[in-house]
């Protein structure tokens, strides 16, 4: 028995072979972008993550899925330093995260979109790429109020570095428009080329398909391959979605009352027992 394609946000399509993840999958903590290990988060009496540990590799498209409630979402949120977990360490590009300010996760190479999009809605698309950006910017709040020769230099290159990504992701036409006029599809473009602005090593996707039309998602897998391919980024997502994780990523791990319950190749996962179990429950 295999997960097979349907209709409800946790159903699968069948996907495509998964080639290019012929090579192991299984890459030392020293090789690793990021190492999860044994981490462990309560909140009272409910566990969230149970001793979760996982690599991915530099350059590799990892889902991470799970039926809701199974930690997903902590697990980001971990990874962005918004939870400090009671137990375990993550490493990224071979230092640990414990003690990294939430504030310099972006300055350390971390992008995130969020669920719910976290964009300023009366600002334009370029203003809040713009605001993307500025964590890579050089100077202070005094150097910027004083509006000095080198801050607006500065702004400058700021300027010229998000009407790049606002080109990059066919949003010129828009670079003026305040968000809130958008479509809630080109709002989503927007918040990936803002994630982007930083220019992170690792981008953190959160449900980057919910709310999206089936073209529209189709257009998604193919921008972020298109991410991975033409700037190295290496891809982590949370998904329901299953026939965009399985036909979009290297890897999945897939979690279940916050333990991981598999770690493969799409095709490895599709078919594993516990992953079958915790999506359609026991065979009768």
């Amino acid at each position: 028995m295999t997960l097979s394609a349907g209709h409800s946000s946790h159903d699968t399509a069948v996907p495509r072979a998964a080639d290019r993840a012929a090579s192991s999958l299984s890459v030392s903590t020293k090789q690793a972008l990021l190492a999860v290990q044994g981490l462990s988060m309560r909140f009272g009496g409910i566990v969230a993550l149970d001793n979760v540990s996982f690599e991915v590799a530099a350059g590799r498209i990892c889902g991470l899925i799970g039926p809701n409630g199974a930690g997903k979402t902590t697990l980001f949120n971990c990874l962005s330093r918004l939870y400090t977990p009671q137990r375990g360490a993550i490493y990224f590009d071979g230092g640990s995260l414990a003690g990294v300010p939430k504030h310099q996760i972006a300055k350390l190479g971390i992008g995130r979109t969020f669920q719910n999009l976290a964009l300023f809605g009366t600002m334009t698309v370029l203003e809040n790429v713009m605001i993307g950006t500025h964590s890579t910017a050089r100077g202070g709040f005094l150097v910027n109020a004083l509006a000095t020769p080198f801050a607006n230099r500065q702004e400058e290159i700021i300027r010229a570095r998000a009407s790049e990504l606002v080109a990059e992701f066919g949003l010129s036409s828009f670079a003026d428009v305040p968000v809130s006029a958008l479509p809630f599809g080109t709002r989503k473009r927007v918040e990936l080329a803002r994630a982007l602005a930083a220019e992170p090593k690792l981008l953190l996707l959160d449900e980057p398909a919910a709310g999206l039309n089936h073209e529209e998602v189709a257009a998604l897998r193919e921008e972020i391959q298109s991410i991975r391919d033409r700037r190295g980024v290496t891809v982590l997502l949370v998904e329901h979605h299953m026939n965009l994780v399985m036909r979009v990523s290297d890897q999945v791990v897939a979690l279940d009352f916050g333990r991981v319950i598999a770690d493969g190749t799409p095709a490895e996962v599709r078919e594993n027992a516990d992953v079958i179990r915790a999506y359609l429950g026991e065979a009768g």
